[in-house]
């Protein structure tokens, strides 16, 4: 490590030779050293090709610019140096009017060297917890800068400013997670030129992770155009599983009006497919010691990522595990179905959540007329979905339960494999 740099400015032939006599054994061992100007002028031409200057001590009454417009300069600078002044004893004016301009101490005239070695070594140990706060501050700056493109900007703030949460050790934790996809955007990639390609995925991405951190959610991932939302980690969440189903509706509406923007442009997108579900998962900072990567692992992850892929044969846009609804207050939404996800030998009770404005409606109530006569063994099933497709024609989730029951399926459990 270098050792700190002290200019020292005053037009007196002999003080150099002094000062490095008086200092010798300081420079010798390396705690400090030394640089020389005559004068304001030729200070801060040497400050301009010396850069890791540590601190200025100056004298007043100097040829062609003195002590005290040189301090004044110096508090104009960016690195606002520490700037000891030198003046006759007894000139109160002018050491009044140089701690006003922000001198961070003085001397008086014949020098004490005792005085000034103390001076110094304080002034030194000031201008290095000033540059340790810069740096605390800048660190904290750019680990906020590298955590907002994961949690929400209040979190971030927190998270870089908090050693303590920083850690982001592994740890077994309640959570609700969100999986979505863009139904065939690997083969629309293909057929996009870049041009194009970055500034509807950047619209996108943008837009996803917004709606995301308004609810308070960490993206975990983002792979493609597929994100992955954790709810209650890192920060505590009471309430995860309603933000996760809020969040969730919220995102379903901007990637339909984003969906149709840009088919309006002429561009194929599909439907965002979503799948929501809450349970225990192991969660923390799983990159290493050279990436950060804060996820998530379990099965709890595993079924939101197949229940985002049920949308696909449900004909359904998001699915939501009932151990998730019944979490979430005032929960409304139609019931999918006891799906048998892959992997699973056990059914999971499915539902679409619905808006309120959704939920209080005549298609809704003719949906769940339906689906309860499914649910209750009743032959009549199959005729209320007929009914309500003939008059709902573009409710894919009752066009899917009357296409199982005309091919002789009965009962509300549905093998994904």
């Amino acid at each position: 490590m270098n050792a700190p740099l002290v200019l020292v400015v005053d037009d007196e032939p002999d003080l150099e030779a002094l000062v490095l006599q008086k200092f010798r054994r300081q420079i010798k061992d390396g705690s400090v050293a030394f640089v020389f100007a005559r004068d304001g002028v030729d200070a801060l031409e040497t400050l301009a090709t010396t850069p890791n200057v540590a601190m200025v001590v100056s004298d007043i009454n100097m040829p062609r610019m003195d002590g005290l417009t040189l301090l004044q300069k110096l508090q104009e600078g960016e690195d606002r140096l520490s700037t000891i002044i030198v003046s006759a004893y007894g000139d109160l004016a002018n050491i009044r009017t140089a701690m006003n301009r922000g001198a961070f101490d003085f001397l008086t005239k014949p020098i004490d060297f005792a005085d000034l070695e103390t001076t110094i070594g304080k002034t030194i140990r000031h201008v290095e917890h000033l540059r340790e706060a810069r740096r605390r501050q800048e660190e904290a700056e750019r680990v906020s800068t590298s955590l907002s493109r994961y949690f929400s900007p209040n979190l971030a703030k927190r998270l870089a400013s908090d050693a303590y949460l920083l850690d982001l050790r592994g740890q077994r934790r309640e959570i609700s997670t969100i999986f979505t996809d863009i139904a065939g955007f690997t083969r629309l990639v293909e057929t996009l030129e870049p041009d194009v390609l970055e500034p509807l995925l950047n619209e996108y991405l943008n837009g996803m992770t917004g709606i995301v951190f308004e609810h308070d959610g960490t993206v975990a991932k983002i792979i493609g155009d597929a994100l992955h939302v954790l709810f209650n980690a890192p920060g505590d969440l009471p309430d995860h599983a309603a933000r996760a189903i809020a969040c969730g509706l919220a995102l379903d509406d901007y990637a339909q009006s984003f969906r149709q923007r840009w088919n309006e442009k002429g561009i194929p997108i599909g439907d965002t497919r979503i799948g929501i579900h809450a349970g225990q998962a192991i969660v923390g900072n799983f990159g290493g010691d050279k990436f950060f990567d804060y996820t998530a692992y379990g099965d709890t992850i595993n079924v939101a990522a197949r229940l985002e892929k049920a949308n696909k044969a449900l004909g359904t846009r998001i699915c939501v595990s009932q151990h998730l609804a019944s979490k979430a207050a005032n929960f409304q939404g139609r019931p999918v179905g006891d799906l048998v996800l892959r992997g699973k030998s056990e059914p999971l009770r499915v539902f679409e959540p619905l808006t309120p404005t959704q939920y209080d409606t005549p298609e809704t109530k003719s949906y769940l007329d339906a689906f309860f006569k499914l649910e209750a063994g009743d032959p009549a099933a199959m005729a209320s979905f007929a009914g309500h497709v003939g008059k709902s024609t573009g409710d894919r989730l009752a066009s899917f339960h009357l296409k199982r029951l005309l091919n002789g399926a009965t009962g509300t459990r549905i093998d994904m494999e």
